[in-house]
């Protein structure tokens, strides 16, 4: 029973895992929802969310060096036998977790896990990777195993082999933590040890809760990532305008405009993440009238002055954050994505008067949910007219700024301070 008991954080580290490769469910979603994560202290949870985060990010890497000592593919029944390997090999090759702990403990929980006729082949193969599986990685391309196919093809098509390359090397680092303040950033780079971007965001290298940080409590910033905070800055000023944040939770964008003196409307249809949202305001003292209804069914009172729409998408462009993205998106999905895109830009233009402005955005990588959702309402039968992005509005960061005056942004943009989300952003103004 003891064995067990230390076994606890890989045990739901292969819970965790399984959710995301078996069954496709988001890993925020899968760690929110195992309460047996919340009961463990600090070190252990920070320890399951290693373990789980760099196996998803190294996958590719892993399943690569397990099958060179694999005679033939291990059954899809075998499917939590194949994922105490890729833990165990997480942990010996990435993690610095002594070789007998990793090994020992993946053979424990095989025995408990069903899979004892597994035992000795996973003994021997994490035996063999604690001996040699360093030294064959050297010869492995980390930034294509871990890319999956229609991700590299996608990427090398719009952005070019090189590109391509990079911000898959992006993917395989952990992001650091940013934040944005609600006033005042040099006082909070001060107070936090923070390196203050261009844009204005805070940057930090911190692995752990953030709510004990300075300020956390008293609401002077919230965290979000450097790209994230540049899509709203393109309203401009704000002071005083009535704007509708579409898809707005769980509320950085939200928390920006209100913080520049707008007044907001915030839209959302799921009532579980506005309340994440209005709690945010709360902690953070500002306010915004909120609205939990479907954007293509709403219909606000009066035209707004601005709408800001950060359109649902397959957010590839937060894979440094989100390692479980490349493991449970699909091409084929791509396409009803669109749709509901263009859908959702269509009514978001219908609420804004005439000659106001609405920003579309999108948290992805992929040209079908940037670019080519805007054309057709910019065309010689569309209803506005692309407002190019200057790069003052964006802290002098001409290299964010595509071809058409567009912001696009790029994991590997800013490598040497650690990247930075991939985002595309339009401004539109209607006619």
């Amino acid at each position: 029973m003891a064995q067990q008991e230390t076994d606890t954080p890989r045990r739901i580290a292969l819970t965790l895992i399984g959710a995301v490769l078996g069954r496709r469910r988001p890993l925020d979603e899968a760690l929110a929802g195992h309460a047996e994560l919340a009961r463990l202290d600090a070190r252990d949870r920070a320890f399951v969310r290693a373990l789980v985060g760099t196996t998803l990010r190294r996958l590719g890497q892993i399943d690569d060096l397990v099958g060179r000592l694999l005679e033939r593919p291990l059954p899809a029944t075998a499917a939590r036998a194949r994922n105490i390997l890729r833990v165990g090999a997480s942990q010996i090759l990435f993690l610095d977790v002594p070789a007998y702990a990793a090994v020992d403990t993946a053979v424990n929980l095989a025995q408990h896990s069903r899979c004892g006729t597994y035992k000795p082949l996973i003994n021997a193969v994490l035996r063999t990777l604690a001996r040699d599986g360093r030294d064959w990685m050297t010869s492995q391309d980390a930034a294509r195993l871990n890319t999956p196919d229609w991700l590299w093809r996608s990427w090398a098509g719009a952005y070019g082999p090189e590109t391509c390359r990079r911000i898959a090397e992006a993917h395989l680092v952990e992001a650091p933590l940013d934040l944005t303040a609600k006033k005042r950033p040099e006082i909070w780079s001060q107070r936090l040890g923070a390196e203050i971007l261009p844009s204005g965001s805070l940057r930090l290298q911190l692995r752990g809760p953030v709510e004990g940080l300075p300020g956390f409590a008293e609401g002077a910033w919230w965290v979000q990532d450097a790209a994230a905070a540049l899509p709203a800055a393109l309203l401009g000023e704000v002071r005083g305008s009535n704007v509708i944040d579409l898809c707005a939770a769980p509320g950085g964008k939200t928390a920006q405009l209100a913080a520049r003196g707008a007044r907001v409307v915030a839209v959302d249809r799921s009532a579980k993440r506005m309340q994440r949202l209005e709690a945010n305001l709360a902690r953070l003292g500002l306010g915004a009238r909120i609205e939990i209804a479907d954007v293509l069914g709403y219909r606000p009172d009066e035209l707004a002055d601005a709408v800001f729409l950060d359109a649902p998408c397959s957010a590839t462009g937060t894979i440094r954050r989100h390692p479980d993205i490349p493991r449970i998106k699909r091409a084929d999905e791509i396409p009803a994505l669109t749709a509901i895109q263009h859908r959702m830009l269509r009514a978001a233009l219908a609420m804004v008067r005439p000659g106001g402005l609405v920003v579309y955005a999108a948290c992805s990588l992929q040209p079908e949910e940037g670019g080519e959702i805007v054309h057709p309402f910019i065309g010689p039968d569309g209803t506005a007219d692309r407002v190019p992005i200057e790069a003052d509005e964006i802290g002098g960061w001409a290299a964010l700024i595509d071809a058409e005056g567009d912001l696009r942004t790029l994991p590997c943009h800013m490598a040497e301070k650690g990247g930075m989300d991939g985002f595309y952003a339009c401004r539109l103004r209607r006619r």
